[in-house]
């Protein structure tokens, strides 16, 4: 069950559940509508990643023993992060330049970090990951906190 802002829930289907620190993130999709070009409106089916409990909830009855699950090892090392009670978030920095949106994500707190620009989400911050030109911060926690994510849901996705 996808729960949505303001508390609605919709029963959605769960592709993958995978364990990041201090969080489970799960892969949903939901079938929403959607006006088409001709101005039809049509079911169209959303996949993404959501934060765990608080966007989803176990459909009574169901199973989910067949979802592939990735958890972190029982003895993962720790990963770099600056400060644990660091500001929530990251942001991206637009770097000058021709061609694709070229950039660098930090912490919030990171000195190399613009100021004045908005947070990112987590989920904001992992598709702007992914984007060609753009890297991660290797001063703060963004590359140690973001890089097992990107990495692990590649592995999911491939099978």
């Amino acid at each position: 069950m996808v729960i949505w802002p303001g508390g609605q829930a919709q029963t959605g289907v769960l592709h993958a559940r995978h364990q990041v620190p201090g969080a489970w993130l799960y892969l949903v999709a939901v079938k929403l509508w959607h006006a088409n070009e001709e101005g039809q409106v049509e079911p169209v089916v959303y996949r993404t990643w959501v934060e765990a409990p608080a966007h989803v909830r176990p459909v009574k009855g169901a199973s989910y023993d067949a979802v592939p699950t990735r958890t972190l090892p029982p003895a993962a090392p720790p990963l770099p992060v600056s400060d644990l009670g660091r500001p929530r978030g990251w942001v991206l920095q637009r770097l000058p330049g021709h061609g694709p949106a070229r950039g660098v994500l930090h912490a919030p707190d990171c000195t190399e970090a613009p100021r004045g620009v908005p947070t990112l989400s987590l989920n904001t911050a992992l598709d702007t990951a992914e984007k060609p030109g753009t890297r991660l911060c290797t001063l703060c926690s963004a590359a140690g906190e973001l890089d097992p994510m990107l990495s692990g849901f590649d592995h999911i996705q491939d099978g």
